[in-house]
């Protein structure tokens, strides 16, 4: 049943990404072009790092599958695709393995493909510490993700009713692995008091996981004989909202939910993530053609992502935090109903600063 229903969320998932209507609220945010701000290729350097965690790229392979003959294959081709890009990958939820061990390779395939790339565990809230752990063990994870879905849950015919032990649970599990965790939504956003409270529960980052991408209640309901749950369609918080609301958290954040090209990926770190997700449009590359395209559209990515640098001027993820944003549309309404002013966003590069002797004058 539950490799059943593992197949089943790859086969909806992947139609939601046939049906997408192709917009989500990062075409809200968009950079204030400096015509001489850019810089030189060579100069512009992908590596970021938060949480004592060091990353090649800020882009990821986020949180996907596992628990099936079938998803094994695709973990399989996910983790060469990493192997191959560099990127960093996050196992899907591994609670099908602590139910059926037998299908513990369906995951621990990400490690034996990419040996000595990033990999990242992935348990629910509910998870034992011993199981955690368990999680990291089996596949030599360098960092956990818990991931939070009371929304899937609830739709879910079989999910989970219980949630107040969540909480403690995560701060548990935090104190007793050994190494960092990090705290994911599936899919309907993290709150800025939420991303303070998983800081007070010793969570080292937060992956804000925003609506745009994979809508997992609608998934569920998908599911359901009636489909009784669909007013729950579209749920949540955006993933640039989300990074609006998250603005001067204690605790580094990431980015994912409906990032669907590099422009994304760059609007999402110059709005303060530390790192980039992407999950359904890398898992629909994989299966329409293949782990070639997947490994192709990976480094094309990364490619695009240094241009975008090197004409913003951004050495660093990083230096696009300095970049000027206009934030417009509903993004807008959601910042003055979460009291956000929008408009320091547009004026944080200052001005632009070139070296005198760049100029060739000879006043």
């Amino acid at each position: 049943m539950i490799a059943q229903r593992k197949d089943d969320h790859v086969q909806l998932a992947v139609e939601q990404q046939q049906q997408h209507s192709g917009r989500n609220q990062f075409d809200d945010v968009s950079f204030v072009h400096h015509a001489l701000a850019g810089i030189d290729r060579p100069d512009v350097r992908l590596a970021t790092s938060f949480a004592g965690l060091s990353w090649q790229a800020p882009l990821y392979i986020n949180a996907m599958t596992g628990g099936s003959e079938k998803t094994g294959i695709i973990n399989r081709d996910l983790g060469i695709a990493a192997r191959e890009t560099g990127v960093p990958i996050a196992s899907g939820s591994m609670s099908a393995y602590f139910k059926d061990p037998d299908c513990a390779d369906t995951f621990s395939v990400l490690r034996k493909e990419n040996p000595d790339g990033f990999v990242l565990a992935n348990v629910n809230a509910t998870a034992s510490v011993d199981r955690a752990r368990r999680a990291v063990d089996l596949i030599r994870a360098d960092a956990l993700q818990i991931h939070v879905n009371t929304v899937q849950e609830t739709v879910m015919p079989e999910g989970d009713r219980s949630f107040s032990s969540w909480v403690p649970q995560i701060e548990k599990i935090a104190a007793g692995v050994d190494v960092p965790v990090i705290v994911k939504e599936v899919g309907f956003g993290l709150s800025r008091e939420t991303v303070r409270l998983l800081e007070s529960l010793g969570v080292r980052a937060a992956d804000l996981g925003g609506r745009g991408g994979t809508d997992f209640a609608r998934i569920e309901n998908g599911r359901r004989p009636l489909g009784d749950y669909a007013f729950l369609h579209g749920w949540g918080q955006s993933t640039a909202a989300c990074l609006l609301d998250a603005q001067d958290a204690p605790i580094p954040v990431l980015a994912s939910g409906g990032v669907r090209h590099p422009l994304d990926v760059a609007r999402a770190l110059a709005l303060g993530a530390s790192g980039v997700g992407v999950s359904g449009t890398f898992l629909r590359t994989l299966l329409d053609d293949g782990v070639a395209a997947l490994i192709a559209r990976i480094s094309t990515w990364l490619d695009q992502l240094a241009a975008l640098l090197t004409l913003l001027g951004a050495r660093t993820p990083a230096d696009l935090s300095r970049c000027d944003l206009l934030i417009n549309g509903e993004l807008r309404d959601f910042c003055a109903d979460r009291g956000i002013d929008p408009r320091p966003f547009a004026r944080r590069s200052g001005g632009l600063d070139v070296p005198h002797e760049m100029t060739g004058s000879t006043r």
